[in-house]
């Protein structure tokens, strides 16, 4: 098993998700929200939230270095939420993503983690362009993506999904370069 980075902000800790989380992917891929604006994932269990994670975000970590993040509060080293990176199947590229539990919204914990993201994604993971996708109706994501200079492309429908998602983009290469 590789080393995989741990990364920090002032208040945060994101670290790869493994198994050690599933009780925390098992309550947080059930909040109305997730359910709501990123889909029911049949996790109804912690064992169902362990092969979630063995199946869906340690793969893509052993093969790619960087996937799903559980993102930790360090005064408290409270579970908060996860951010991400996917290669998500059906959008081309690398695909931002974050969700958070219901307590911990609307504090900036998803800015902040997904600031420091983006930044590895440009410095450490050589990406030069991130997308990220919403439902129409997930006006806190559309936000944030905007604050994090995302820009709105188009509707998009993804295989298996029968809703058009809103598709953003962000350019990433002047980061890259800018270090």
């Amino acid at each position: 098993m590789h080393a995989f980075q741990i990364f920090e902000t002032e208040r945060l800790l994101l670290k790869p998700t493994d198994k050690d989380d599933a009780a925390f992917i098992f309550e947080l891929l059930n909040t109305p929200k997730w359910i709501e604006y990123i889909g029911d994932r049949h996790v109804r269990s912690e064992e169902d939230a362990r092969n979630y994670i063995s199946s869906k975000m340690i793969p893509q970590l052993e093969r790619l270095g960087f996937s799903n993040y559980t993102v930790f509060r360090k005064e408290d080293f409270a579970k908060m939420g996860v951010c991400g990176i996917y290669d998500r199947q059906g959008l081309e590229g690398f695909d931002l993503g974050f969700a958070f539990l219901p307590a911990y919204e609307g504090k900036g914990y998803a800015f902040e983690a997904a600031s420091r993201l983006v930044e590895a994604a440009a410095t450490e993971f050589e990406i030069s362009q991130l997308k990220a996708i919403t439902t129409k109706t997930n006006i806190s994501s559309q936000k944030l993506l905007l604050k994090l200079h995302f820009e709105f492309v188009k509707m998009v429908l993804i295989e298996g999904d029968e809703e058009e998602l809103m598709l953003y983009e962000k350019n990433l290469k002047p980061i890259a370069a800018s270090k």
